[in-house]
């Protein structure tokens, strides 16, 4: 009897669309003209709201400005935090046909050098400051080490994003490149991935139209817009709806509760680290509770008595979801027809014309069901590749054209995937495979453990041994170290128990939510040796 194999074929029931960025926000002024699509903070410091025949008139002005100092195919950075200018930029750089380069705010002078380098950006499209960061100030340290003249644009000048404005008909086509994203980091230097029109503008629909998002629906937006989930799911997200983004300047918890009553919110994005504080903000306010319909949450594992009370506060359906940036980035998600367990232990079935398969990491051999490997990818949704870097684009996609995500996990018959850690993560004690996911599964369960990252460190006498560091809600116990040891020695095996324990207050995150657990582990063998 042939054991059945780990693989998903992709569900082709809803069709693809052939569009653009920017053909989406055109045929969205000219259906929903009068709607609102975008409620922000301006660089000036203005709340300001668009309509969505507004935002085109605006993002048409800025992409003819654009016009004057590139050429259609050239790159041109944006290195901004959430300021309302963002999404604007984001559809001039499709109109103009150019690739928007998006970069992280709070980049140091040598790795915004690097990035401008490495994507090859003529034009860099700039704040004059995040928060107390003086964005200004750096980029006038770092534009004139550019090999090639690039030209640079303030924010705060607000003529220069205004100039004459660009023809109806846009520059781009569906399978053009149309963004440069940076990989968020968690295991080293980033690499530039180049990513199309057609799978941001896709992968944002499918993943709204999987997640049963109503039309029309208005979407809370806390996260980071130079990330993938920013700018595709929470920028282009409600878009494809014709609903409205509220586009969050700095997180702020409180600021986040009243903005989801002032503008009767129904959907909310977020990493566990957000749902976490706007928990904890809804649990401490006086005020009404304000409802939502979806909550969409994804980059690290979300405990499921969080998900338990986001359910029970805010009477919302909460959507895992799993991705990455090389997958444009939505790989799986959720139902709303999920168990509870389903939803508490897994990440979900794959998006619409998304396939997938579980793959022995040494050998390539799809892996039978229920048996864990490395989860690949391979659809409309995956990168066109790392610019200029084929070494690494064939590092990464083999040669049936499946995407290695370098993340370990299972499949069940039904499609589901539950992830077990990332390849480069496991820890191998006296020759055991022990994944830090588990352990951290277990861990989130106790009630005193906000956040937790397992990691291996050296030992002379197991190769590896396991660590764990600890935030909690509060301050910690004495004994909370022989708490946590006895409470995983209740759930796992033995062999996996944590033997060291660290607490910190807070754990080093990239932009999108990850752990950097290279950072984590760097420091801590540094202690040790």
């Amino acid at each position: 009897m042939t054991t059945p194999r780990s693989e998903w074929l992709p569900e082709t029931d809803v069709p693809l669309v052939e569009g653009t960025v920017g053909g989406l926000l055109v045929e969205q002024a000219k259906h929903h003209p009068d709607v609102v699509a975008l409620i922000g903070t301006s660089h000036a410091g203005e709340d300001r709201r668009w309509t969505y025949a507004e935002l085109l008139d605006a993002a048409r002005h800025a992409a003819g400005s654009l016009l004057t100092v590139a050429d259609p195919g050239d790159h041109v950075a944006l290195w901004a935090p959430n300021v309302a200018e963002w999404p604007i930029v984001q559809y001039a750089a499709a109109l103009a046909g150019v690739t928007l380069v998006a970069l992280n705010p709070a980049l140091r002078p040598a790795e915004l050098e690097y990035c401008l380098r490495l994507s090859q950006a003529s034009v860099l499209v700039h704040a004059d400051r995040a928060r107390t960061y003086d964005m200004a100030a750096v980029v006038a340290e770092v534009a004139p080490t550019i090999p090639d003249r690039l030209e640079v644009i303030s924010l705060s000048d607000a003529g220069r994003l205004h100039g004459s404005p660009v023809q109806p008909e846009e520059l781009s086509s569906p399978e053009s490149p149309a963004m440069i994203q940076f990989t968020s980091g968690t295991t080293g230097h980033p690499k530039a991935v180049l990513l199309s029109h057609r799978s941001l503008v896709n992968n944002a629909r499918l993943t709204m139209l999987t997640a049963e998002v109503e039309p029309g629906a208005v979407a809370i937006a806390p996260l980071p817009s130079f990330h993938t989930a920013g700018c595709v799911i929470s920028h282009l997200g409600p878009a494809v709806l014709g609903g409205t983004m509220v586009l969050i300047s700095t997180f702020d918890p409180s600021a986040v509760l009243r903005a989801m009553t002032e503008h009767g919110a129904s959907v909310l994005f977020g990493v566990p680290t957000v749902l976490a504080a706007v928990l904890q903000a809804a649990r401490a306010s006086s005020n009404p509770v304000p409802q939502l319909a979806t909550v969409l949450v994804g980059a690290s594992t979300v405990p499921g008595s969080m998900i338990e009370a986001v359910e029970q506060t805010f009477g919302a359906s909460v959507h895992n979801l799993y991705g990455q940036t090389e997958l444009s980035p939505v790989m799986c998600l959720t139902r709303r027809s999920d168990t509870r367990e389903d939803l508490v232990t897994s990440v979900g079935r794959p998006l619409p014309h998304t396939g997938a398969r579980i793959v022995d990491p040494v050998t390539g051999a799809v892996q039978p069901l229920g048996v864990a490997g490395e989860v690949c990818a391979r659809g409309y949704n995956q990168m066109i590749s790392y610019f200029d870097d084929p070494e690494a684009t064939a590092a990464t996609v083999d040669a049936e054209g499946w995407l290695h995500t370098g993340d370990l996990g299972s499949m069940d018959a039904r499609g589901l995937i539950t992830l077990s850690g990332r390849l480069k993560e496991l820890i191998i004690r006296g020759g055991e495979n022990i994944s830090p996911a588990e352990i951290e599964i277990a861990l989130a369960a106790h009630p005193a453990v906000a956040e937790s990252a397992v990691v291996g460190l050296p030992d002379e006498t197991w190769g590896e041994i396991v660590a764990a560091v600890v935030t909690t809600h509060g301050p910690a116990a004495p004994d909370l170290e022989r708490q946590l040891t006895e409470h995983c020695l209740s759930r796992l095996t033995p062999f996996k128990v944590p033997v060291r324990w660290f607490f910190r207050d807070e754990l080093p995150h990239t932009a999108s939510g990850k752990v950097q657990k290279f950072v984590l582990r760097d420091e801590l063998t540094a202690r040790s040796s």
